[in-house]
């Protein structure tokens, strides 16, 4: 008798195969040693098309609309026919007489699988691999320690969940407004949100006025001190002139205070991927695959992680994966190494966080893509900030009052680089690009007054937000809604860290937004047209407290503490009301030009 093994991919899928020594090559799957290793390709089924309910939602018509079906069809796509032709032969198979889901260890794994088990019609005894590494001592541990499928039964209902409500609001709202509106206006539970981010960053951006403004600033033995910045240049003149006459300033504080900075935590996908957007101009997308390469690879851990730390029974592991990192990286960690830091198994959910694997040394960085080098090296280098020592400086502050204002000087040096030299975070000069340091002696304290050397007026003007990077969308949407979700809460924001990367993409693909910008620094702007629809759409689509909620409860779904019936009426319910209750807006897409500004838009018509 065998065990059926079905991966999420083929390379996956090889490498389980290797381990468990089935060398057997067949057509769609690896045998050998009591085992028959298959694979999925991505969704080897999908939720049906609405026309597959029924003939006439062929036609896209308002009066069609909602589309609510009680029980949801699955197809097998044509491209992935063959493959779920070998699987269903496998599963049936009289000589199987076990199923491992061996897909990745989340929500969409399990979804993958799942469907081809049920379309198959398998009623088979199922267990599952729950791994964070493809290293060989990962994958036979695993095998050693498989779980009963049905422990994972409440993270399948909650894919499940997810899966049907983006169908049943993406199908319906896409439908509704794009024939409300004459144009085809996709929407998405967490796509058409975000895009709600980046045309409200650029509404900001157009309506703000730049202001100039006036900082005093008196120069003394002891450092420049300034004032608050002025609006009004003829008070800021007099300001001056009033603390020139008067010829000294009266301190009313001086202070230094050693304080340190600790290192920064593992990575989780989202920190990876903007840490790599930020460093290496990369896009969420790509980094996601790099990473999800190198660990197919057996180079890194499981990528798609919302974990920042490591849990207990790794420690012991820690020093010897330190040394592997140092060689990959280049980078060595500080002579005081806190490996505690990277510990709290209460704050990993499903996997924890990116780290090199202990196969990492045997990786040949010159044969690597570069892409694939440069993120390894990334998460090679951050392990070893992590555990690294603080970074320790001496922050001063001088407070004192001239001619009534109140001046302030406040800098800091640095007295232990820490983990900051490990991979050359050295800290940056203020944000007017001069040293930040300044000297506070001793005999200062208790002085009263200090003579003023000279005094001067600094002319600035008031910046405008900038538009977001890869980096600062990322961080907005995972927090965005985090001010109405439950501090509890486990999971916040906007998706997951598996799937922004593609909400992003997805954008950029059907034209709601464009990536502008030189070099490294790409920067992303809504399009006449994704501005467009986050002005018809209804504050309930497109709110980011809404999906972010949503996610929570869906997590909820997967602990058992909330109800799969209940969530999936809650998204009926509020689908029914769009279709029942929207107003159109008049004439919105007949435009020569648009100009957003929050929620007030102006438009003009094409004459």
């Amino acid at each position: 008798m065998y065990k059926l093994v079905i991966a999420e991919k083929p390379s996956v899928a090889q490498s389980i195969a290797k381990v468990l020594g089935c060398t057997g090559r067949r057509d769609g799957y690896l045998e050998g040693n009591g085992y028959l290793v298959s694979w999925c390709v991505g969704h080897l089924v999908d939720l049906a098309e609405p026309e597959e309910y029924d003939g006439k939602y062929e036609t896209w018509r308002r009066e069609d609309l909602p589309i609510l079906p009680d029980t949801f069809k699955y197809k097998v796509g044509n491209q992935t026919k063959k493959q779920f032709k070998v699987l269903k032969e496998l599963l049936c198979r009289k000589d199987v007489d076990c199923v491992i889901n061996a897909c990745d260890a989340g929500r969409e794994g399990e979804l993958i699988f799942r469907l081809v088990y049920e379309k198959a019609g398998c009623r088979k005894p199922m267990k599952r691999l729950w791994i964070s590494s493809m290293e060989d001592e990962a994958i036979l541990n695993g095998f050693e320690n498989l779980k009963d499928g049905s422990e994972y039964d409440k993270l399948y209902e909650a894919a499940l969940c997810r899966e049907r409500a983006d169908w049943m609001v993406g199908i319906n709202a896409t439908r509704f407004f794009s024939t409300l509106y004459d144009l085809t206006l996709n929407v998405g539970r967490v796509m058409t949100p975000t895009l709600a981010l980046v045309v409200e960053r650029e509404a900001q951006i157009r309506a703000f006025k730049p202001e100039d403004i006036y900082t005093v600033i008196l120069d003394t033995e002891y450092g420049k001190l300034s004032s608050i910045k002025y609006k009004d240049a003829d008070l800021a003149g007099d300001v001056l002139e009033a603390c020139v006459k008067e010829g000294s300033i009266k301190i009313t504080k001086a202070h230094r205070q050693e304080k340190k900075e600790n290192a920064p935590a593992l990575f989780d996908l989202t920190a990876l991927q903007r840490e790599a957007n930020r460093k290496l101009g990369y896009t969420a997308q790509q980094t996601l695959d790099y990473t999800q390469a190198l660990y197919e690879k057996k180079l890194v851990s499981y990528p798609r992680t919302d974990s920042r730390y490591l849990t207990e029974d790794m420690e012991g592991a820690l020093p010897d994966l330190i040394a592997k990192a140092e060689k990959v990286s280049g980078c060595v960690t500080t002579e005081m190494k806190d490996l505690k830091a990277v510990i709290n198994g209460k704050n990993v959910t499903d996997h924890h966080a990116i780290i090199p694997t202990a196969s990492v040394d045997k990786a040949d960085m010159d044969t690597l893509p570069s892409g694939e080098s440069e993120v390894l090296k990334l998460i090679a280098a951050r392990l070893l900030e992590a555990v690294s020592s603080p970074c320790l400086y001496m922050e001063s502050t001088i407070e004192g009052e001239c001619a009534g204002e109140k001046f302030r000087a406040k800098g800091k040096t640095v007295v232990g680089y820490g983990w900051r030299i490990v991979a050359g975070n050295m800290p940056e000069k203020d944000k007017d690009g001069e040293e930040t340091e300044i000297n506070i002696p001793g005999d200062l304290i208790g002085v009263k007054d200090i003579a003023i050397n000279k005094g001067s007026i600094k002319t600035g003007k008031t910046a405008a937000p900038k538009s977001f990077t890869e980096d600062t969308l990322l961080s907005a949407m995972e927090r965005a809604g985090s001010d109405e979700i439950p501090d509890e809460a486990e999971r916040k924001g906007l998706g997951t860290p598996a799937t922004r990367a593609g909400i992003i993409e997805k954008l950029v693909r059907i034209g709601f937004i464009e990536r502008k910008g030189e070099k490294k620094t790409k920067y992303l702007v809504p399009t006449n047209k994704g501005e467009m629809l986050v002005t018809v759409i209804p504050e309930a689509i497109q709110s980011a407290s809404m999906t972010a909620e949503w996610e929570q409860k869906l997590l909820e779904i997967e602990k058992g503490n909330y109800s799969s019936e209940r969530f999936m009426d809650e998204i009926k319910d509020m689908v029914r009301n769009l279709v029942e209750t929207y107003e159109k807006l008049p004439a919105v897409f007949n435009f020569e030009r648009s100009s957003v500004f929050g929620k007030k838009t102006k438009y003009y018509r094409r004459r």
